[in-house]
């Protein structure tokens, strides 16, 4: 089942690896430019920890994925792992921030979502593959869209959004 069949994905995983480190590393720099600017408003060097993270994250599953000999079973066990940790992260990145005054009450869901979008299917995708059911590596490719979707828009707001 290509679900399951590490090798028939490599080249998603090429390709990941390589987008998710020119973002995280314009980010890196774009943050850097605008580092004084960030750090005058609250929460927004927490949501640029969050940025990095889930663009790291595309790397780190990409370079995972493409481990040759792997088991399904020995990628799901990393995934897993590696999708706690980055949830545990984030999370308690988000923790720390606080909705402003008189934001809309969508704004922390709104945040929450942004985060879960990118780390959630990665532990999923860790456990389904771990199972050899449920959907296995089509679980992944929604973590590396929602993190890499999760990382664009936090990033806007990062470049953007301060400068307005």
């Amino acid at each position: 089942m290509t679900a399951y069949d590490t090798a028939a994905w490599s080249d998603l995983f090429v390709a990941t690896a390589g987008a998710s480190a020119a973002l995280a590393g314009l980010v890196f720099v774009s943050v850097s430019i605008n580092l004084e600017r960030i750090l005058e408003f609250p929460g927004l060097p927490e949501r640029a920890a969050q940025t990095l993270l889930l663009l790291l994250s595309v790397l780190v599953v990409s370079i995972m994925g493409l481990v040759p000999g792997q088991s399904a079973t020995a990628l799901g066990v990393e995934l897993l792992a590696w999708g706690l940790i980055l949830l545990a992260a984030t999370a308690a990145l988000g923790s720390k921030v606080q909705a402003p005054e008189g934001a809309p009450r969508g704004w922390s869901v709104s945040r929450n979502a942004i985060v879960a979008l990118g780390t959630i299917p990665t532990v999923v995708g860790g456990i389904s593959l771990i199972a050899t059911s449920g959907g296995g590596l089509y679980w992944i490719v929604a973590g590396i869209v929602g993190a890499l979707a999760g990382g664009l828009a936090n990033a806007w707001v990062l470049l953007v959004e301060i400068l307005r």
